[in-house]
């Protein structure tokens, strides 16, 4: 299962910057696509307000 962003996002783009695979787009809130993400887990350390959850 992919990681997810909730709307706790503040459009940072911490996240969009460390995904390996390019797997998120600019957005309110930002969105993670399921069919790309790798599950690295990338994304979700590099939030600064804990916004991406598996």
């Amino acid at each position: 299962m992919a990681y997810k962003i909730n709307e706790s996002c503040i459009g940072c783009g911490a996240c969009q910057a460390t995904c390996p695979v390019e797997a998120i787009a600019s957005g309110a809130p930002y969105k993670i696509d399921e069919n790309v993400c790798i599950e690295c887990g990338a994304c979700a350390q590099g939030c600064p307000v804990g916004a991406i959850e598996k």
